[in-house]
């Protein structure tokens, strides 16, 4: 996941709040757009914690995990560390890939891309990661519906709470068309039984299909598939997250 502020204490908890996120089935969706993955190598952008990362070097990939925060990425590394796993890991901005060619598949999962507020941070990031890829190469990437942004974000605010994790998560329109401006409190429980506060702002911004699509072709792209929430199906009008499979 990458924003444009640290994510510091976020980085601590942020692996027990995406239990629900099928990694697994991400690593079949890149497994099949791949012909397999022992072997290939794969960029794994707004790796965020590394999870995806690793279970994509579990099944013989040559991986390199990108994100923007120091803090994630200092958990991924201790992630990979502790499998044993030969994963790298850079710090950089999605949008200002650079010093890497040559892979045979780019990933940028759980909506990281929507972090990306214009138009031209979106087509930069497409244009580069084309660059990175060798020819024949696939990019493969989920991103908020625009029903998600208007309609579903705005039934916030939100609430959960696991015993030891808790939070507040309000929502309101963003400056941008289909954008979320969010503000996070996390109360987290210390050994003591006292619960510890810290707080979090996010900005995510997604765009209708068919913008993706013309930038995608912008940047070189073609376009193998686009499906939604999961499913081999096409996105309709209440779809929630939306899939692209492109090739170099």
């Amino acid at each position: 996941m990458e924003t444009k502020q640290s994510y510091g204490e976020f980085a601590a908890v942020y692996d027990e709040l995406m239990t629900d996120i099928p990694y697994e089935t991400y690593v079949e969706l890149v497994m099949t757009a791949t012909a397999g993955l022992r072997g290939k190598r794969i960029l794994d952008i707004g790796c965020g914690t590394g999870l995806l990362s690793v279970q994509l070097a579990k099944q013989g990939a040559d991986v390199t995990g990108i994100d923007l925060s120091a803090d994630m990425l200092a958990v991924a590394e201790k992630r990979a560390q502790a499998l044993s796993l030969p994963v790298k890991f850079v710090q950089q901005p999605m949008q200002q890939l650079a010093g890497v060619t040559g892979y045979d598949a780019a990933v940028i999962a759980i909506d990281s891309l929507n972090y990306l507020q214009e138009r031209e941070e979106v087509l930069s990031t497409f244009r580069n990661i084309h660059a990175a890829l060798v020819v024949g190469g696939t990019l493969l990437f989920d991103v908020h519906s625009t029903f998600k942004t208007d309609v579903i974000f705005m039934e916030g605010p939100f609430t959960f709470d696991n015993g030891r994790i808790a939070y507040i998560w309000e929502t309101e329109e963003g400056e941008h068309p289909h954008s979320v401006y969010s503000e996070l409190a996390f109360f987290i429980q210390e050994q003591n039984d006292a619960y510890r506060r810290f707080d979090e702002v996010h900005t995510q911004r997604t765009f209708p299909v068919h913008d993706y699509v013309n930038m995608l072709e912008e940047a070189g792209f073609s376009i193998e598939r686009v499906f939604a929430d999961w499913e081999d199906l096409a996105p309709d009008e209440e779809s929630e997250r939306i899939f692209f499979q492109v090739r170099k």
